[in-house]
């Protein structure tokens, strides 16, 4: 696992990312290691960033940049020669930046903690990187419920 995070404080750990990690891929049937770049980075620079790739003059909770097409769901070595990470030992599936202060107003408005909005927005970026998205009610429902099965699990992990 790689991180490339220089915040003042990780709200976040190594040990949380694998964990959601692993909790994702066992969920989703994927055999393997798999890992992430991840960054909490601020509102400047997730609006810059959110402009450049999306077109919109705004800061938002997440982005997901993945580095992969997904072909096999073993990830190994293998199947994922090129983006096989021997740092991590696991196949490096893309970037997800958070936008920390975004998080903080979302955990108020919805009434929980800041520790579980970062968690669930890690795992709404990985989901992405997993080639999950949103476009339409259908895949936004799926992606909700997978979302709420995966963050139940790490729970139960507690």
């Amino acid at each position: 696992m790689k991180d490339k995070s220089r915040h003042r404080r990780m709200l976040i750990n190594m040990r949380d990312i694998d964990k959601i990690i692993d909790a994702a891929l066992l969920y989703l049937g994927y055999s393997g290691r798999a890992a992430v770049e991840f960054k909490i980075i601020d509102p400047v620079e997730m609006r810059k960033i959110n402009l450049k790739y999306r077109g919109q003059d705004k800061p938002t909770d997440v982005l997901s940049f993945p580095y992969l097409t997904l072909d096999s769901k073993a990830f190994d070595k293998a199947g994922y020669p090129n983006e096989y990470d021997g740092e991590s030992g696991g196949v490096l599936l893309g970037s997800i930046l958070i936008c920390e202060e975004v998080a903080e107003k979302q955990a108020e408005e919805y009434g929980h903690g800041i520790k579980r909005e970062m968690t669930y927005l890690f795992v709404h970026g990985l989901l992405h990187l997993l080639g999950f998205d949103h476009a339409n009610d259908d895949d936004k429902q799926l992606m909700r419920n997978i979302e709420e099965e995966i963050i139940s699990r790490l729970l139960c992990l507690k």
